[in-house]
C-alpha cells in the first residue's frame, strides 16, 4: 500500500504539469484515498483499483496506465481525456493481505493470509441505494463519480483461481475480439463461464452484460438477486462501466467450451462437496468462537466467515439438479468451462473460510491451537486440488498488470467510439429485468 503512494508521488514529481495527486477521502481506518490524475482533457475516465481487498493487481495496473497516458498523446490530449486513477478503494483491507503480498506466491500462503470484508462492508456494493451508503470509501467514490461524470469507468478486479473476463454495463462491439487477442498474446486463459455471470447475457466469449440492478436482501443478493452498485451509479451521465477481471492463478480448463459428458453428475458432486465443506467449517467455527472474546478485531474476520457459511448451502442448492424448487429458474446450458468454474467457486468458498478461521485460531493462541493442524491439512489438500486437479498455475504480477492494462485501454477506445449519452430517467429497463448475482469475484 505504501509503495503505491510513493510511486505515484514520484511520477507527479517527474511530470508536475501533466500529473497531480489529491486526497479524495479517508478510509474507516484513517488511510487516505489517493486519486492520481493525468492529462487535462474535458472528458474524464475513472479507473478504480483495489475494490476488493484481496485483489492487488489493480494498483500495479493504474500506475502502468498513468505511464502510458503520459507517454501517448492519443490517450490524453488527442482523445481530450483526463485519466483519473484511484490507487486503492479499500486500503485497510489491502493491508490485511500483506502477509502474502511479498511472496512466495503459493496458494497455501495466499489462503492462510486471505482477507476480504463481509459483504455489507464491500465499498462498491450499495444494498440500500446510494443515498444510504455509509462506508466512507463508498461515499468518496460516489462523490468522485458525481464530480467527474466520467464517460468511461473501469473497476479493476482479480480472480484468485480461474481466468480473465470482462463485464460491461453497455455493449462495446469488438470487445470480445480485443480481449481474445490480448489473452492469447500474454498466455492468459479466458473464463468462458464465470460463476459471477451465470445468468447474465453474454456479449461474446468471456464478455458479459451486467443487467440493471434491483434491490434485494443480503442472502438473495449474494446468490442471484440484484443489488445496486457503484458500477451503475454514474449511468445517469451516460457512463460506460467495465469490470476487468485478471487471474492470479490461471486454469486452462475455464476456456474449454466443449460439451460435458454428464453435467448433472458434475453438479451433484460440486454441490455435495460444498455442503460437506460448509459443515466442516461450521464445526471449526464452533470450536474457535468461544476463545475469541479477547482477540482484538475478531469481528472483522468473523463477518466474512459468517457470510460464507450463510451462502454455502444456498449456492449448493442452486447448483444441484436434484433440489430445484418448483418454478425456480434452471441453470443455463453447462459446458466444461462453466462446470470447471463452478467447481473452482465451490471450493473457493470453503478455502476462504478455512483461511479466515486459521487466522482466528492463530490469534486465539493456545486455547485454539488444537484446531490449527486440522485446518492446515485441509488447506493443503484443497490447494493441492487446485494445483494438481485443476492445473492452477501462478501468473507473474507483471503479466497480470500488463493484461489488465491492455484490456482497459481496449475498452477505453471502444467506449469512446460507441458510448451512448443518455439520462438515467431515459434509460429503458432501468430498475427492472432479470435478477443479477452479487459480484463476489
Amino acid at each position: 500500500m505504501d509503495e503505491l503512494g510513493v510511486r505515484a508521488s514520484a511520477l507527479v514529481a517527474r511530470r508536475p504539469r501533466d500529473a497531480r495527486l489529491r486526497r479524495v477521502g479517508t478510509s474507516r481506518g484513517g488511510t487516505p484515498l489517493w486519486l492520481l490524475s493525468v492529462g487535462h482533457g474535458s472528458r474524464h475516465t475513472l479507473v478504480v483499483a483495489g475494490p476488493h481487498a484481496n485483489e492487488p493487481v489493480g494498483g500495479a495496473t493504474v500506475l502502468r496506465l498513468a505511464e502510458r497516458a503520459l507517454a501517448d498523446p492519443r490517450l490524453g490530449a488527442g482523445a481530450d481525456t483526463t485519466w483519473n486513477l484511484l490507487l486503492c478503494l479499500d486500503p485497510d483491507g489491502a493491508r490485511r493481505n500483506e502477509g502474502w503480498l511479498s511472496g512466495p506466491y503459493t496458494l497455501g500462503r495466499y489462503f492462510r493470509h486471505f482477507f476480504r470484508p463481509g459483504f455489507l462492508e464491500q465499498p462498491e456494493w450499495l444494498p440500500d441505494g446510494a443515498e444510504h451508503a455509509a462506508l466512507p470509501e463508498t461515499r468518496a467514490l460516489l462523490d468522485l463519480q458525481d464530480e467527474l461524470r466520467p464517460f468511461f469507468q473501469c473497476s479493476l478486479h482479480g480472480v484468485d483461481v480461474g481466468g480473465g473476463f470482462v463485464e460491461l454495463t453497455h455493449d462495446l462491439p469488438g470487445m470480445a475480439q480485443r480481449l481474445a487477442q490480448t489473452a492469447a498474446r500474454l498466455g492468459i486463459p479466458r473464463e468462458l463461464g464465470p460463476y459471477d455471470t451465470l445468468y447474465w447475457p453474454p456479449l461474446g466469449p468471456a464478455v458479459y452484460r451486467i443487467p440493471p440492478p434491483r434491490r434485494g436482501d443480503l442472502a438473495a443478493a449474494i446468490t442471484e438477486a440484484a443489488v445496486e452498485s457503484t458500477w451503475f451509479h454514474p449511468h445517469r451521465y451516460g457512463t460506460v462501466t467495465a469490470v476487468v477481471e485478471a487471474p492470479m492463478w490461471g486454469v486452462a480448463a475455464v476456456a474449454d467450451g466443449s460439451p460435458s459428458a454428464d453435467a448433472h453428475a458434475v453438479l451433484r458432486t460440486v454441490s455435495r462437496t460444498l455442503r460437506d465443506d460448509t459443515r466442516l467449517m461450521e464445526g471449526f467455527l464452533a470450536r474457535i468462537r468461544p476463545h475469541l472474546t479477547h482477540v482484538p478485531d475478531a469481528a472483522r474476520l468473523l463477518a466474512p466467515v459468517d457470510d460464507y457459511l450463510l451462502v454455502g448451502p444456498g449456492l449448493a442448492d442452486s447448483w444441484d439438479p436434484d433440489t430445484y424448487a418448483s418454478g425456480e429458474r434452471r441453470l443455463p446450458p453447462l459446458d466444461s468451462a462453466r462446470l470447471t468454474a463452478l467447481g473452482i467457486s465451490g471450493r473457493r468458498v470453503a478455502l476462504r473460510t478455512a483461511g479466515l478461521l486459521h487466522q482466528l485460531a492463530r490469534a486465539a493462541g493456545r486455547e485454539a491451537a488444537d484446531v490449527l493442524p486440522e485446518l492446515d491439512a485441509l488447506i493443503d489438500a484443497w490447494c493441492a486440488d487446485y494445483s494438481e486437479g485443476y492445473g492452477a498455475r501462478w501468473i507473474p504480477v507483471a503479466r497480470q498488470a500488463e493484461y489488465q492494462a491492455r484490456v482497459v485501454l481496449a475498452a477505453f477506445e471502444l467506449a469512446g467510439r460507441y458510448a451512448p449519452v443518455r439520462a438515467h430517467s431515459g434509460e429503458s429497463g432501468w430498475g427492472s429485468g432479470a435478477a443479477v448475482p452479487m459480484h463476489t469475484e
